[in-house]
């Protein structure tokens, strides 16, 4: 059994069983990757993967359980390297955000900005997608956080600690009736067709909650993952947006005005998650306590070395009164 062959099944299963992606991914050919896994099966003396003809269709109940013997072996040999550099030179190393557009743009600036003057030899490297998608990429170790609002506690395999605090504002053109509403009220916001998150992104299952919680259908016309795009087709008359707080700036959104809304819908809560046993290097948990500062070093092992989730969820009820609002 070669650790080549574990990466190549683990690759093969996150790319959905195409082995020509997972080939690319990895730089190496299709034929090498299929025979690997065809020895790898062959000296275990058990499938893997199922097939039809060619191609793979679906993980055996076997190979479910290989799979994850594998992520935690991989894991633990990117461990080995890390703690490694860790000794060789605790300033030099690089760091793989997971996020969305609304995270990367309006909360990470200032927290990447400054770890780059405490780090200047860490390279950073942003990924953006899906919560879901980031979520994944944390879980199987293709990058050491994941910041996300939505999705992440799906992942057990996911150690998972509450950042920060946030709720929504509705963004309207210059002089909309809207402004003239007193306090706003959901009733008055139905009245108009909304430009908003698609489903599963940044908080939009709380919007849809409130809504259902007053027997309110919300006419959503345009959907959008980024908070930019839907402040554009606001401006272009679609609809009234509703986004993050934090993602209205009334210096830059020339045009627009925005009215609070932490009145109509409950706030949610941005996690910073990694895979369970990633060894954290000094300088990723200085990244992590730049962007929540209440996850000490301290706090993050605690975290670390509790097993259940309602066990993790307490110590953090605990701390629940020092997330900051954005």
């Amino acid at each position: 059994m070669k650790l080549n062959q574990l990466r190549y099944i683990c690759e093969v299963a996150r790319r959905d069983l195409n082995v020509s992606a997972a080939a690319e991914a990895l730089y190496t050919s299709q034929p090498g990757v299929s025979k690997q896994i065809r020895m790898l099966e062959s000296e275990l003396g058990i499938q893997i993967f199922e097939r039809s003809g060619k191609h793979l269709t679906q993980v055996t109940p076997a190979g479910k359980d290989i799979l994850q013997a594998a992520h935690r072996i991989l894991g633990d040999v990117e461990n080995i390297r890390s703690i490694a550099d860790e000794h060789l030179d605790d300033a030099r190393g690089s760091l793989s955000i997971a996020t969305t557009h609304t995270q990367a743009r309006h909360a990470l600036p200032g927290v990447v900005s400054t770890f780059r003057e405490h780090y200047p030899r860490v390279s950073l490297h942003m990924h953006q997608g899906t919560p879901m998608q980031i979520a994944e990429l944390a879980a199987h170790g293709g990058v050491d956080f994941a910041i996300a609002t939505e999705a992440i506690d799906l992942f057990e395999d996911l150690v998972m600690m509450p950042c920060y605090r946030w709720n929504r504002s509705v963004i309207v053109p210059d002089g909309h009736p809207l402004l003239d509403e007193d306090p706003l009220t959901l009733e008055s916001l139905a009245e108009y067709p909304l430009v908003t998150y698609v489903f599963g992104f940044t908080g939009r299952s709380k919007l849809d909650q409130a809504y259902r919680q007053r027997g309110l259908e919300p006419e959503v016309v345009f959907t959008a993952t980024d908070s930019e795009v839907i402040k554009t087709y606001v401006r272009l008359g679609l609809g009234v947006g509703i986004v993050a707080s934090m993602a209205y700036d009334p210096e830059r959104d020339d045009g627009l005005k925005a009215i609070p809304a932490g009145h109509l819908f409950e706030s949610s809560v941005t996690n910073i998650g990694f895979r369970r046993g990633t060894y954290l290097r000094g300088y990723m948990y200085e990244f992590i306590r730049l962007f929540a500062p209440h996850l000490s070093r301290e706090v993050v092992d605690r975290a670390m070395a509790i097993r259940a989730q309602e066990d993790r969820d307490a110590l953090f009820r605990e701390l629940e009164p020092e997330l900051a609002e954005h």
